[in-house]
């Protein structure tokens, strides 16, 4: 029986409280520990719905959810069989699969399974009004985060960047920090701008946007191009997405997965996957950004093989041949 060992953030368990009860008649106790992202992110409210979710549908289960630095952590904690399921970057999870150690990977992580393509990180670049940021040839000389070191985030930061010409030596200050201590820095004119990869409407940048006037600088789609990876695809902001944020702006999104081990058995994966289907509501009343996942979508152009489990309620929903 599959068993991995279960390690949770204290801060975590602000959102949801360890779930126990009696197992199935014939089996043995499960354990599912959903990795997430910083708590100022998309990754940890969806997460906690999830969690929730898994609680309630599966009584057979018990249930964690674990605050992480995201996308390379969650792979890597995968890939030891510290976690059950976690969030992920599509082009993190394609180098995960690769073993790209410049990015955060010093081996392919061959037990990776795909259970879900879900919704799309919108690469969203902040500047503040008056630092006078307006278009990416602005951000020379001034001073940026761009996430964790090697974050999902901070991959991202590195190929959108390179793809318009600059690199962290064009800048007079380069921080790299999660969302919620980036918009903090911002606030108190430490920082001139942020690149967050997140859903549409994540919370930093909406706390941010209320404290101060931004400017959401556009990546043009001749940008987008020159990135030259098919994990990323150019996308919009719509235009009040944020305060003060009154037009569309074109941007660069990244699909994101749920994944999972092939050492997790194939029942429980099945049960994890049409859970969330079925209680998809749940995970958009924690976060607008899960209205873009879509049943009929989530087995599609996945960069790694489906876990057995999801494939199996893929196939029972007539979603797969």
């Amino acid at each position: 029986m599959y068993r991995a060992r279960i390690r949770t953030a204290a801060a975590a368990l602000a959102g949801v409280a360890l779930i126990a009860v009696a197992p199935l008649a014939g089996a043995q106790q499960k354990f599912v520990n959903v990795l997430t992202g910083g708590q100022s992110g998309v990754y940890y409210p969806l997460g906690v719905a999830l969690g929730q979710i898994y609680g309630k549908a599966m009584p057979e289960v018990k249930v964690s959810v674990q605050a992480t630095k995201a996308s390379v952590e969650n792979l890597n904690l995968i890939q030891a069989g510290r976690g059950e399921i976690a969030f992920t970057l599509g082009d993190s999870l394609s180098d995960a699969w690769k073993g790209v150690e410049d990015a955060g990977f010093k081996a392919p992580l061959k037990n990776l399974r795909t259970v879900a393509g879900i919704y799309s990180n919108y690469i969203q670049i902040v500047a503040s009004a008056d630092s006078g940021i307006k278009t990416m040839a602005d951000l020379k000389g001034k001073r940026i985060s761009v996430g964790a070191p090697r974050s999902g985030t901070e991959l991202n930061a590195r190929a959108i960047l390179k793809a318009a010409g600059l690199s962290y030596q064009d800048f007079s200050k380069v921080e790299y920090l999660p969302f919620g201590e980036s918009v903090e820095l911002m606030k108190n004119r430490q920082l001139d701008v942020t690149l967050q990869s997140a859903g549409l409407g994540v919370a930093s940048i909406r706390d941010l946007s209320t404290s101060v006037p931004i400017n959401v600088v556009a990546v043009p789609a001749d940008v987008v191009a020159r990135i030259g990876d098919a994990a990323y695809q150019a996308a919009t902001i719509p235009a009040g997405t944020y305060t003060g944020q009154a037009q569309d702006v074109p941007t660069v999104a990244v699909r994101n997965f749920l994944v999972t081990s092939e050492k997790v058995p194939e029942d429980l994966v099945h049960a994890m996957t049409k859970a969330l289907f079925t209680h998809l509501d749940q995970m958009v009343a924690a976060h607008a950004a899960a209205k873009a996942i879509s049943a009929a979508e989530a087995p599609k152009a996945v960069p790694v093989p489906l876990h057995p489990g999801a494939e199996r309620y893929y196939r029972e929903a007539g979603l797969l041949k």
